[in-house]
This record gives C-alpha cells, structure tokens and sequence, in this order.
C-alpha cells in the first residue's frame, strides 16, 4: 500500500493516504547560501535544529490531521525530550486539526520576521478553507528563545485561482535585500512569493507571482520548491519541480528560476534542467557557486520513461549540475553503479528518491547523503538504507571516502524490517555546534508506517553510529493511531 510514498504522491496523487500531497528534502548548503543558512536554531542557542512531520497523525480523534515535530539541537545532539511537538489543536496555532489536513507535509524555515530567530512555515496542503475543499493553508510558526510557539496564518494570495495552498514552500533571498522571502507552491503553474518582513499580524513588505510552463490540476502544480544560490550572486535562486505542458504524457522536469533585485526570474536566465523529483543545492566542490543534486529515481535510461514507473532496472540516479556565473552549467551522473558507490543499482531500489547536502567534515566542501529506501536487504524487501558520498575540488567523490548505512549496520538502532524504508527522508545540519552537519533520516514505514527518526552524528571527520538514537513517535508526543508516519519529511 505504501511502496513508495514520495513516488506515489508526485504521480499517482491518489486520494486516500497519499492525496496528492508531497515535499523535498531539505538542502543544507555551505558558502553558495546567501540570506537562507543551512542551519535552522528556532530557539537562537546556537544549535542547530531540524523539525520533521507526521503528516499521518491522529490529532483530537481526527486521523491525517498532522503534527509536526521540532527537534532542538544540543552538545548531545537531537532527543526526544528537547522538541516541540504542535499540530492545529495547539494554542496559539490557527485552526484546529480535521481528518485528512495533512498538517506539517510541507515545511521551510526561515527568519521571516528578522527577530534574529529561525521560524517554521508549514503548510496544510489539503485543509478545507471557507468551503474551498482542499484550499489548503499556510502559517508561520514563530521561533523564540523558547523554541517555536505561536503561529500566523499566511492568507492565500489567489484562492479561486487554485488548490493546495502551501503543498510546496522554500525559503530564501530571493532579491538579495538582507531579509528572507517564502516561496508557496500550490495546484497551478504559478508559484508565490512573499517577504521583505513577514510580520506576526500576517503582513508582508512584498508579494509577487512567477509563472512557469508546468501543468496544473489538483496533481500538479509546483510539486516541489528547492531554494540555493546556484550563480554566486548572494541573491537565493529557485528550482521548481513540475510536470511538462508540451509532452504528450506531462513528463516531470525541473526549471531553475535565478534570484533577482526585482524578484525571482526578474533578469530572465529561467530555464528547463534534468528531469528528477528530489533537489539539492549547495557548494560541493568549493568555488563558491552552488550545485544542484537532483535524484530521478525511475528508469533514467529511457527518454519515455517517467516516476509513474516506479523501481527501473538502474533503481535510480542523481544529476549533479555544477553551479558557475551564470548558474548549473557542467552535468555528471551518479547511481549506486558509478566508481566505488555501495550496493548495486537494483529495481526498486529507489536511489535517489531522497537527498540532502551538508558540510560532514569542516573542509568547506558539501557532502551529500542519498536515500535508497527501497533498498532490499539479507531477503527484507525494503528495509531502505543510506549512502553518503563527501565533496572535494573535483565534485562528488564516487570513488574513496563512501559510507554505507542500514539498520543492520553494526551500532545502528533497530533491525532491517520489510517497509521501514530507511532514508525515505535524509537531513543533514549540525546539531551539535561543532561546525560539522549531523545526519537525521526518517524511516517512515518503520512500526506499520508509525514511522521514526534516526540520529547519527558526525564525528569531525565522517559520520558514525557512535551516539547514534532512533526516536520512536511516541517518544515525541505523537499518536500511534493509524499511520502517522513520522519522519516523512523534514523542513528544508
């Protein structure tokens, strides 16, 4: 039922547990960043946090409302009692929770307000609004020296216009003005921007629209937003994922939407990248521009091939854009049969399907961890494992350096299990305040898709299971009822 829940959301759109709904993973970048840092600290101590959803969640007797949970970093790292756990039946958050909301599927954090604290944009892509069934709605939950508490509603800009208000956000500079915009996907072809302060009363000092060639319907839309500097020009750029207009079955694509004085694509320089899902954007090899990591976890080898068929026979890839002046320019391919990488490019492997970009090791360089949650393992059909693959001068090393992760990895929690689908989502940030991104990654079918996250920390040099944890959902104040699936996804 839950094969593979991004795949399934970003083609089938299906109504029940899937709903159309889907986000990204998160992109934690090192000197390409402008205005967007690659470290969220809600609560301003100086650690590094991560906040993850549990979009499934029972709320109030209401299945699929959602929570979501903010994780606070600390010198021990993320655990299960340093964490705000709020959906839309907690005080001081707009709404209450209803079935079938999907409260927290989509999130970005940025400083919105400039109150030197990072806050949560989070979306209910599929919230019933004034009987616009799946309007869907966006707020900001407000960071503090508490953590995040308090939330404002973020009104849609178009309503009749389309659906799913928020079933995609980033954050960044867009304009390179000093103060963080959000970007807010929703069913149609055009995506939102607002910024330029975004005040606790829900106003904002600027709101603009852009326009792409991507289709749109209840399925559609801008699937997926990834926020980076890919030109070195200090001013964040944007890739939006979608789905063609000119092809005759509405092929997936990518378009990258440079970052401008007067707005995002205000200078032109918009143009059509690689196919792929999942996007990343951050400095692997250390010239100051920003590569995009986008992982196309079906059959890449055929022109016609699309994610609606899931599991190829490569069992997924990632398309590495190097990043220069004029933005993604030089194209290398990696699959789990590039170099030295671990595994085997397997069907159903889907190797790619999740990524995320961080500085592991303190060189400067980003590192790149890959999610194969189909990864079949000692006869456990998608048990799900991780890959991480560290930058250097020449980009990606496929080579040396590699590491490979599993539950069955010795000093890892838990045991291989059918349909946990380790890596279904990956994070890295630094948690701990050393300077060095830890890895978090979800299991969302872990427990019959109650889902968990587990910690591995970074020890300076690589990442490593020493200090390792896995937080269970009811560790973190969320309900077991149904299939709350945490770990899903995290804040980008």
């Amino acid at each position: 039922m839950h094969k593979h829940l991004r795949l399934a959301l970003a083609t089938a759109c299906a109504a029940a547990l899937t709903g159309g709904l889907l986000t990204f993973s998160a992109a934690s970048a090192t000197a390409a960043d402008s205005v967007h840092h690659p470290v969220a600290d809600f609560n301003g101590d100086g650690f590094g946090d991560v906040a993850y959803s549990a979009g499934g969640a029972t709320v109030g007797g209401k299945r699929n409302a959602g929570q979501v949970v903010a994780l606070y970093g600390s010198a021990n790292g993320v655990t299960s009692t340093n964490r705000t756990t709020f959906s839309q039946n907690t005080t001081g958050v707009p709404g209450s929770a209803e079935s079938d909301d999907w409260f927290g599927w989509s999130s970005a954090y940025g400083d919105f307000n400039g109150d030197g604290y990072d806050d949560l944009a989070v979306s209910a892509p599929t919230e019933d609004v004034s009987g616009d069934t799946d309007g869907g709605t966006v707020l900001v939950a407000w960071g503090s020296a508490s953590g995040l508490s308090g939330a404002t509603t973020i009104k849609d800009l178009a309503p009749s216009s389309h659906d799913r208000w928020g079933r995609s956000l980033a954050a960044g500079d867009f304009d390179g003005d000093g103060t963080e915009d959000l970007a807010i996907g929703n069913s149609s072809n055009v995506v939102y921007v607002v910024g330029d302060g975004i005040s606790k009363s829900g106003s904002f000092g600027d709101q603009y629209a852009v326009k792409l060639d991507i289709l749109s319907g209840k399925g559609t839309g801008a699937i997926m937003l990834t926020a980076g500097d890919a030109n070195g020009d200090k001013r964040t750029d944007l890739v939006v994922d979608g789905f063609e207009t000119d092809s005759e079955y509405g092929y997936n694509t990518n378009w990258y939407v440079p970052g401008a004085a007067d707005g995002l694509g205000a200078d032109g320089g918009v143009r059509e990248l690689k196919r792929g899902v999942i996007t990343g954007i951050a400095d692997i090899n250390g010239d100051g521009f920003g590569d995009i990591v986008t992982g196309q976890d079906w059959d890449p080898s055929k022109d016609g091939s699309q994610p609606s068929v899931p599991g190829s026979s490569t069992g997924g890839k990632i398309h590495i854009l190097y990043g220069s002046a004029t933005g993604p320019a030089t194209t290398v391919a990696v699959t789990q049969d590039s170099g030295n990488v671990p595994g085997s490019a397997e069907r159903g492997d889907f190797f790619g399907s999740e990524l995320s970009l961080g500085d592991i090791n303190g060189d400067g360089k980003a590192d790149l961890v890959v999610g194969a949650p189909g990864e079949n393992l000692n006869g456990v059909v998608n048990a799900g494992a991780l890959t991480v693959l560290y930058g250097s001068e020449s980009g990606v090393n496929t080579t040396s350096g590699y590491q490979y992760f599993a539950q069955s990895t010795a000093g890892v929690p838990g045991t291989d299990e059918r349909d946990d689908q380790l890596g279904g989502e990956v994070k890295l940030t630094d948690v701990t305040g050393d300077g060095r991104a830890d890895l978090t990654a979800g299991s969302y079918g872990e427990n019959d898709y109650n889902g968990s996250v587990l910690y591995l920390p970074s020890n300076g040099t690589k990442i490593t299971t020493t200090g390792s944890r896995s937080l269970a959902p009811s560790s973190v104040g969320v309900s077991t009822d149904a299939y709350p699936m945490f770990g899903a996804n995290a804040a980008n």
